[in-house]
Parts: C-alpha cells; sequence; structure tokens
C-alpha cells in the first residue's frame, strides 16, 4: 500500500490478483470465514482482518485474540448432522456432539478447502470504523491497531458477541474469588473448595457439571430457573427428534417445541424433584438448557439449587430465601453485553439498535454495516450463518437487490412483533431467531433476486 494525500489514509487494499477490495470482513471465526467464502465464490474481492494469529474465533481453546470463552471440557450441543456448512459434512465417524478441539478441526479443514486462510490478514485488529468525512455513512473508514486505514463501501462485521461479560452487580462485599464463566477454563483451580456458579444458562450448567467432578462441592443459583432438556431422547440426540418430528408433522416451530415439552416431561420426569423450579412461562417460550449430566449430578448431592442472589456476605453468600452458606468462590455464568468497541455508539448502539436490523444483518441507518451471526437462534447457529454470508454475497455482488428504507422498517418491526409474541418480553431474546423461519426468509430472498419485507 502507498499513501495518498490524505494524511494516516492508504489505498484501499487488494486481493493477491491485483483487484481493488471495497469490501472489508472483521473477524475471522465461523461467521467471518463463511461469508469470506460466500463473497469470494460470488467473485466480489474483500479485505478480511482478524484480531488473532489463526481462524477459529471463539472455537480456538485460549485464542491469543483474547476473545474465546471456550473452556477445556466444552462440547457443542447442536449434533454432528446439523452442525456443518451444506457443502462441507462434518466426518460422520466423528461424535454426536463434536469437542470444541474437533469442530475446530473441521474449521481449519473447510478454511482450507476453500482457500479462505490465504486471504485472511492476521494479527491484523481493526481499532475504528467510521463514517469518511462528507459521505453520510456511504463509505467506511477502517483503522487497525498499527495505524494503518483503508477505505470501504461494505464492512461486514463477524467478530462475534459472546465475548465482553456481563457482571451483576449484587449488594454486599465476598472475600473469595470471583470470576466471570468467560475466564474459566478448568475445574483445577477449584479443587476441594465449595464453589456457587450464578446462573443456569448452557454454560452455567456445563461449567457446574465440570466442577463437581473436582470442588468440594457446587451450588447453583437461579433467578427464575430454567427449563432442562436432555441432550439424548429415546437414545437419539434430542435436535434430531425434534427435526424428525418437524418434517414428518409439518408443523411450525413453536407447535414442535410444544410437543418437544410433553415428550421430554414425559421421558426425563418432573424437575422440581432435583429441586430445581418449574419456570412461570413454558419451556417453548424460552432458549432452553441442555444438559445431560446436571440432573444426575443433584441426585448425586454433587450440586445443590439455590435461588437468587439477597447480598454477598463476607465468606458466603445470603440468598432470598433467608438461607446463608459459605462459599471459596463465584463463578458468574450471568451472559454477555453485545459490544464493537470499534463502532462508536454515535454509530451504533448495541443496546437500542442490535434488535433492529433489516433481515438481522443491516442497520436501519447505515446500509454500508453488515453484521454476520449477530443473532441467538432455536437451531444451529453455524448453518445459519452460512445462508447469512451467502444472502451478503448475492447482495454486495449485486445479484440481489435490497429494499428500499420504508420496507426495511416494516420488515424490523415484523421480526419484532413476531418476537414478542414467540419469547420471553426479556433482553436475553433480543437476538432471538427461528431457524426455519429466517433461514426460509433468506432462500425467498435469493431465488427471488430481490430481498422482501
Amino acid at each position: 500500500m502507498t499513501d495518498t494525500a490524505s494524511p494516516g489514509l492508504q489505498e484501499r487494499g487488494s486481493r493477491p490478483d491485483g483487484e481493488t477490495a471495497d469490501i472489508c470482513i472483521i473477524g475471522a471465526g465461523s461467521s467471518g470465514i463463511t461469508v469470506a467464502k460466500a463473497l469470494k465464490e460470488q467473485g466480489v474481492a474483500f479485505d478480511c482482518f482478524e484480531k488473532g494469529s489463526d481462524i477459529g474465533g471463539m472455537w480456538r481453546f485460549e485464542n491469543d485474540n483474547g476473545l474465546s470463552s471456550c473452556y477445556a471440557s466444552l462440547h457443542i450441543d447442536t449434533s454432528r448432522p446439523n452442525l456443518g456448512y451444506s457443502d462441507f459434512p462434518i466426518d460422520p465417524d466423528l461424535p454426536d456432539f463434536l469437542s470444541h478441539t474437533q469442530f475446530l478441526r473441521h474449521l481449519e479443514a473447510y478454511a482450507d478447502h476453500f482457500g479462505i486462510r490465504p486471504l485472511v490478514s492476521f494479527n491484523s485488529e481493526v481499532t475504528a470504523v467510521v463514517p469518511r468525512d462528507g459521505a453520510d455513512g456511504r463509505r467506511w473508514r477502517v483503522r487497525l491497531a498499527d495505524g494503518r486505514e483503508r477505505e470501504y463501501g461494505h464492512v461486514v462485521i463477524a467478530n462475534g458477541h459472546l465475548w465482553d461479560p456481563r457482571m451483576p452487580d449484587f449488594p454486599g462485599a465476598f472475600e473469595g474469588t470471583q470470576m466471570h464463566s468467560h475466564h474459566y477454563r478448568r475445574p483445577d483451580p477449584f479443587d476441594g473448595q465449595r464453589v456457587l456458579v450464578v446462573g443456569l444458562g448452557n454454560s452455567a450448567v456445563d461449567i457446574a457439571v465440570d466442577l463437581s467432578k473436582r470442588a468440594g462441592h457446587v451450588c447453583v443459583s437461579t433467578r427464575r430457573s430454567a427449563w432442562v432438556m436432555p441432550k439424548y431422547l429415546f437414545g437419539r440426540p434430542i435436535d434430531q427428534v425434534s427435526g424428525a418430528l418437524a418434517r414428518r408433522l409439518r408443523l411450525p416451530t413453536t407447535a414442535i417445541r410444544r410437543i418437544m415439552s410433553v415428550l421430554v416431561r414425559f421421558a426425563q420426569g418432573d424437575q422440581r424433584r432435583f429441586g430445581l423450579p418449574r419456570p412461570e412461562h413454558p419451556m417453548w417460550r424460552e432458549h432452553a438448557t441442555l444438559s445431560q449430566e446436571l440432573l444426575p449430578a443433584i441426585g448425586h448431592g454433587r450440586i445443590s439449587v439455590k435461588p437468587n442472589i439477597a447480598r454477598l456476605d463476607g465468606d458466603g453468600v445470603c440468598f432470598v430465601d433467608g438461607s446463608r452458606e459459605p462459599f471459596d468462590a463465584i463463578i458468574y455464568a450471568t451472559g454477555y453485553r453485545t459490544r464493537f468497541p470499534f463502532l462508536c455508539e454515535e454509530i451504533f448502539n448495541p443496546d437500542e439498535e442490535a434488535g433492529d436490523l433489516y433481515r438481522r444483518m443491516i442497520p436501519l441507518a447505515h446500509d454500508g454495516l453488515i453484521f454476520a451471526g449477530l443473532v441467538q437462534p432455536i437451531g444451529p447457529t453455524i448453518p445459519l450463518v452460512e445462508i447469512q454470508g451467502q444472502w451478503i454475497a448475492r447482495a454486495l455482488s449485486e445479484k440481489m437487490a435490497l429494499p428500499d428504507a420504508q420496507a426495511r422498517a416494516r420488515e424490523v418491526e415484523a421480526h419484532r412483533a413476531r418476537q414478542r409474541k414467540t419469547w420471553l418480553d426479556s433482553p436475553r431474546y433480543l437476538l432471538e431467531v427461528d431457524f426455519r423461519h429466517y433461514a426460509g426468509q433468506m432462500r425467498a430472498d435469493m431465488e427471488r433476486g430481490v430481498a422482501g419485507d
């Protein structure tokens, strides 16, 4: 690259073949690499910047980009046949539920098979994405940590949203170790200790079970409880059971989830017997927690259950039921804030705008920004983001037209209304989508060549 007349601004990046890139991808995890692959197949030049030294994102254990929440015992909750990319299936000899190491190898093989790795600029942290002066957000300056700047027409943001821990604010003070689940890696440091895990989502339950094999005792604290579903039902991965029902009965996802809730209660019994309260809402209205081991661990006495924390109390914790328990450590599995540190809030405020993206990708105020993977689906994430990548590539190659601003706003409002009707009215469900419905929308857009409202 050579300097231009504008101080600090360098000419746009180019691919090895010399073609000028007018599209930037931020991140080379499972979302970034499938967007890159889709753009490459459409013949669209791009630059891809990755903060770390290799691909993989959150699936690279102890990733040197500092953003991975992966712990040593992590296994994916989506079963193997439903997990992979459509044109690069996962080795059928691998187990039903892959470890993070096995899935990372699959990502690496996918990227190498389609020639993506040479197109990624590693150790290249993006520190700012700002509209070019006078361009009204139609062109963007991307600044890297080493001071380089490049200009693009579109910036695809694919750096993930599960990396900025959300910490609760309980009254009082605790004398022991406190950490967020984002920083949990192994149970070894907690040998023989009494550990409190706050939360009842998938990470909380995984970590509690992991700890229960080494710690003196583990307790989970839950504010409103959650429905706990097994990973296997009738000897098959539960997502394969629900998928078979959906194909056979041709019912919408909400109806299938109602049926699954009955089957789970029939096969597993009433979770209240294990001390887990039944949530006030029906199972189909939430993102259920999957665990094959939690209820047996409670039944074996390795894990106990407590309600929400009332206050921290020196070497222990007081709960809202009036009880008090001593603990050596507290691990907060209390979710993540959606943050993009290279975007100032005047341009994009995640708290206010993350749920208002056209087709869950494009902000209403800035069509030059596109978010990939900023979803939490009922169904598998990886194949859904693959479809997003194809949709993005069709739009940026001008093989699919986008609607006007009013139509985009109508689409966003229709989506939000569907969310409110389907899931709980909670910030946790701001990014929630139904895989079947959303994938169908994107596929229909691509088939028509015109995105709908």
